[in-house]
C-alpha cells in the first residue's frame, strides 16, 4: 500500500517502489496498491491476505488505514488504529509521554490569539515550529530572530490546524529503528543544512548518518531503552522508528514516533537493520511476517 493523497506522496511512492521489489525479489506474491487507484474495498474484492502500508503521513499514518482494514479484517503491517493516530499527532504524542514521565523538549500551542514575542522568550531562540500532523520534516521551519515566529506559524497552518514551537535541543539528533519489540543500533544525524529538512532527509547526499553513534555503549543501551518505552507507551507494534534528540548535558528527549517510516534508499530503519546484520529483502519480510489485526 503506498502513494495516496497526502504531502507525503512522493515519499511514498519511492519507499512504496523499494518494499515492492524486495518482496518479489524474497519469492512474496506481491502487488502494488495505490488508493487514489481504486477504492479499499478491491482490497477484500482482490482477495489479499495481508497489507504491507508504506503509505506515509494522513491517510495511511493516522489510523484511518488501520481502522478499514480492521473492519475488512485485513491483517496490516505496523501500529494499530489508536497508536497510528496518536503517534501520527505530536502534540497528543507529548501529553501521552509526560503523562508517564517520557521527557520531551519544552513547547507550546500557537494559534492565531498566541502571543508570539512571549512564546520566543520563553522556549528561547532558536526553536522549530511544526504541524502537529505531518511527517517529512513538511512545513517545518526553524526560527533564528526574534520576530519571525508568526511567520513561521503561519508556514505551519498551511498544512494543519494544530501547530506547535519546540525548543530547539542543541547536542545532536538521533534515530532509534524498533522491529518486533528490540530496537536497532541507534544513528546519529548531522545534516549538512541548519537542521534535518525535507530536502536533507530525501534528496541530499551530505547528510552524515552515523553508525555506530558515537556515544558509549552504555549510554546507547539507555536511549534505546528509552525508545522503547517511548513506543510501547504509544500502544505501538510491530516497527517503527522514535526520534530522540541529546542536550548539551546528555538529557535525552523523545520526539516522536514514525508508526510507517520511509524505506526509500535515504531511509534510516533500513540502514539500523544492515547495521544490525539485517539487509533489506530480509528486513521487508520480518515485517511483513509481523502483520496482524487488532
Amino acid at each position: 500500500m503506498f502513494g495516496g493523497d497526502s504531502a507525503e506522496r512522493a515519499v511514498s511512492l519511492k519507499s512504496g517502489a523499494a518494499v515492492l521489489a524486495a518482496l518479489k525479489r524474497a519469492g512474496v506474491d506481491a502487488h502494488p496498491f495505490d488508493p487514489t487507484a481504486k477504492p479499499l474495498s478491491a482490497l477484500k474484492d482482490e482477495g489479499y491476505a495481508r497489507i504491507f502500508i508504506a503509505l506515509h503521513g494522513r491517510g495511511g499514518e493516522d489510523g484511518s488505514l488501520q481502522g478499514a482494514l480492521e473492519l475488512m479484517k485485513i491483517p496490516y503491517t505496523g501500529s494499530g488504529v489508536l497508536a497510528s493516530a496518536l503517534a501520527m499527532d505530536k502534540w497528543r504524542t507529548k501529553l501521552v509521554w509526560q503523562a508517564a514521565g517520557i521527557p520531551v523538549p519544552d513547547y507550546a500551542m500557537l494559534d492565531e490569539t498566541t502571543d508570539f514575542a512571549a512564546v520566543e522568550t520563553r522556549l528561547g531562540l532558536p526553536l522549530f515550529v511544526k504541524p502537529a500532523n505531518e511527517g517529512s520534516s513538511i512545513g517545518i521551519t526553524k526560527v533564528a530572530q526574534a520576530g519571525n515566529l508568526h511567520a513561521a506559524w503561519e508556514t505551519a497552518a498551511r498544512y494543519d490546524k494544530l501547530v506547535l514551537a519546540e525548543r530547539f535541543v542543541d547536542a545532536g539528533e538521533y534515530t532509534v529503528g524498533i522491529l518486533a519489540g528490540q530496537a536497532l543500533p541507534l544513528i546519529r544525524i548531522v545534516p549538512a543544512t541548519d537542521y534535518y529538512d525535507y530536502e536533507a532527509k530525501y534528496s541530499r547526499d551530505d547528510t552524515e548518518y552515523r553508525i555506530p553513534s558515537g556515544l558509549p555503549p552504555e549510554r546507547e543501551k539507555e536511549i534505546q531503552a528509552l525508545a522503547l518505552k517511548a513506543f510501547d507507551i504509544l500502544g505501538s507494534r510491530g516497527w517503527g522508528r522514535v526520534d530522540v534528540m541529546l542536550d548539551s548535558a546528555g538529557m535525552a528527549y523523545a520526539l516522536e514516533v514514525n508508526s510507517a517510516p520511509g524505506m526509500t534508499d535515504h531511509s534510516l530503519v533500513p540502514m539500523a537493520a544492515r547495521a544490525a546484520g539485517i539487509e533489506f529483502e530480509e528486513l521487508v519480510v520480518r515485517i511483513l511476517a509481523e502483520a496482524t489485526l487488532g
